[in-house]
């Protein structure tokens, strides 16, 4: 698709009519008595209505109809979706994940909703705290389906497969490293792509989702679906993904400190769709998907829910493109804390604590002197859960592939191999590119995990030999020579 147009910036307040219809934004008014084009308002908050400026969101849609027509909602099967952390006993192992394995069976047609599964997780949504991570594979388009998520929202980093993503705000296609965010109770569909083609890249949704590079496929690192924003998906092909969804928070650039006012992600580049609109009938009937306390819900109405013609507000889907970070490394010795490659972040109540970042670990240069170089061994109050779009991860090039996982939860130990501990121990130091070719990233979470039955059973996807990547690691020491 060809000639999709983004507006820039994290969090503005932005202004889009469809071309078509110049002028169906009212003027100097949120609500008048008639809209222009006899158009509906409708407001979309994604904030209480006395929050402070700084984090009060919401947008004003004007819509052919109003979202509030449809039938009753009745309950959907949920497959793998869950909120359910008490299937089975808590694992404080080690974890790791092959990669999750996307149906290639024609006749197994699995579309976004219908290909996702959860992983792990903590909270729940009822008390509006908590965080779960969900797989999501698919070979199928959502047609005549959208979602939305009244419990939070999701972080979707695709890993495998194009993205088209249409939204009430407008279209957005989600190409090679980029991320999209899509915040709670906005709609939205995807279709998975196989030949698209547009004239700008970005990022968007507050679901993340990870895509791997096949051939013929383009990879996507992730974009953000935030709460109760509609959206459908439409696909290409085999598609793959990552998503973290945060209920009651949403998320936020870190704060810099120190580091000043430039770095890391600059708000300019993450991308906003501009408004676009189908004034389509669905006679067979259109369905609408609710995620409303763990659970699924579906609704039908007889018109397509992307009938926003215009739109103004500071609570959209948005979009970034992860080679737009900009790396801050040590240049002297030793490791500066993986925090500095924190791309966005869901504070918790406690300050400097976060209920979820997300982390990557671009390419970038190593110079450090007199520096053991690759990730260091670590127990961590926060629960580290790990996914890598394409390339090799520096601590562990074998057994962590693309499209797979892993977990260390709080206080579990990890780090290096053995394999790479002996190397770099070894290596002569001299400035070299560091993860060149590679996009690693990481859920990072102050909660405490837990993973669901599909996660350690039902995937048939769990690495149980991971433990054995330590098991050569041997003693150096020598109480003689320091």
């Amino acid at each position: 698709m060809t000639g999709l147009q983004y507006m820039s910036g994290f969090g503005n307040e932005h202004v889009s009519e469809d071309p078509r219809c110049p002028g169906a934004l009212p003027e100097g008014q949120n609500n008048p008595q008639v809209c222009p084009y006899g158009l509906y308002a409708e407001q979309l908050s994604g904030s209480a209505f006395t929050c402070p400026r700084p984090t009060n969101k919401r947008s004003w849609l004007y819509r052919i109809l109003p979202s509030v027509c449809h039938k009753p909602f009745k309950p959907l099967k949920e497959g793998h979706l869950t909120h359910n952390w008490d299937e089975v006993e808590p694992d404080p192992n080690q974890l790791r994940w092959k990669p999750f394995e996307v149906p290639k069976d024609s006749r197994n047609k699995l579309d976004f909703v219908s290909g996702l599964h959860t992983l792990c997780g903590a909270g729940e949504p009822r008390g509006r705290n908590g965080i779960a991570i969900h797989i999501f594979v698919c070979n199928a388009s959502m047609l005549n389906r959208c979602l939305y998520n009244s419990d939070g929202d999701f972080l979707m980093v695709p890993q495998q497969g194009k993205l088209l993503i249409t939204t009430e705000f407008g279209k957005m296609l989600v190409e090679p490293n980029e991320i999209c965010v899509i915040q709670v109770r906005a709609d939205c569909t995807m279709p998975v792509a196989r030949s698209l083609k547009s004239e700008q890249a970005g990022s968007c949704i507050r679901l993340f989702v990870v895509c791997q590079q096949s051939p013929g496929m383009i990879l996507v690192s992730s974009f953000i679906f935030q709460q109760g924003m509609r959206f459908s998906v439409e696909v290409f092909g085999e598609t793959r993904g990552y998503i973290l969804e945060v209920y009651g928070a949403h998320f936020e650039l870190p704060d810099l400190g120190p580091i000043g006012a430039n770095g890391l992600a600059n708000p300019r580049d993450f991308l906003v769709p501009v408004a676009w609109y189908e004034d389509r009938q669905v006679p067979g009937g259109y369905t609408v998907i609710s995620k409303y306390q763990g659970k699924l819900f579906a609704a039908q109405q007889d018109f397509s829910p992307f009938n926003v013609v215009a739109w103004h507000g500071n609570y959209t889907p948005y979009k970034y493109h992860l080679e737009k970070f900009m790396v801050i490394n040590s240049v002297a010795f030793d490791h500066a804390d993986p925090s500095i490659f924190t791309v966005l972040t869901a504070k918790s109540t406690r300050p400097g604590v976060a209920l979820a970042d997300f982390v990557i670990f671009p390419p970038r240069w190593g110079v450090a002197d007199n520096t053991f170089r690759p990730p260091y061994y670590h127990r961590n109050c926060m629960s580290e859960f790990m996914g890598l779009i394409k390339g090799h991860y520096e601590a562990k090039e074998e057994g962590f592939q693309p499209g797979g996982a892993s977990l260390h939860s709080m206080m579990t130990p990890h780090g290096p191999d053995a394999d790479c501990f002996e190397k770099a121990s070894k290596a002569k130091l001299e400035p070299e590119r560091v993860a060149e070719g590679t996009m690693a990233f990481m859920f990072e979470s102050s909660l405490s995990l837990a993973v669901t039955k599909w996660g350690l059973q039902t995937s048939n996807s769990l690495d149980k030999n991971y433990y054995k990547c330590w098991e050569p690691l041997k003693s150096h020491f020598n109480p003689t020579c320091k």
